[in-house]
């Protein structure tokens, strides 16, 4: 009988020790995998919102906020697992010079039971937040022509960049 006991309880350690694991690997591999969605989405988002008729009339690149957050969210959805619930916050977006910080909340799914102060039960989810901060640099290069043009004659749009009143 003792024999038997000491099977069952090893079995039962090694079951718990096994959904404890899987427990972990869902996390960690939750975490990266929202890492590299994010990163990758936001590039992607960033590089598509790029405004290529002020970069030629100004020299300086600047994004649209607008078409940045509808082709993040685009993308995004399009990339998800459909198992877990997302919450997305745009934190900074800023046009000229283009900077942008995203985060991500996930809900993974652990969760756990507790009581509010009032004595009613809730249900808890454990949350992967992800953020990511992205700034496109160029090495200020710039066509000749654009920059002739610039100091002879700066356009409406670009007066508020370099101070010219």
């Amino acid at each position: 009988m003792n024999k038997g006991i000491l099977t069952v309880g090893i079995i039962f350690l090694a079951l718990i020790a096994l959904l404890l694991l899987q427990v972990l690997n869902n996390y960690s591999t939750g975490s990266e995998l929202d890492y590299y969605l994010v990163k990758e989405t936001t590039d992607a988002a960033i590089e598509d919102a790029l405004d290529p008729v002020f970069y030629s009339t100004c020299g300086v690149y600047r994004i649209d906020k607008e078409k940045f957050v509808e082709n993040f969210l685009y993308r995004f959805a399009n990339s998800v697992d459909a198992s877990r619930s997302y919450n997305i916050g745009f934190y900074d977006i800023n046009e000229v010079p283009p900077r942008v910080s995203v985060k991500i909340d996930s809900l993974t799914t652990l969760s756990f039971k507790s009581t509010d102060d009032n004595g009613s039960k809730k249900k808890e989810a454990a949350n992967i937040s992800t953020s990511y901060d992205a700034i496109v640099e160029s090495n200020y290069k710039t066509d000749l022509m654009t920059e002739i043009n610039m100091k002879d004659d700066y356009s409406d749009q670009c007066k508020n960049l370099y101070g010219v009143r």
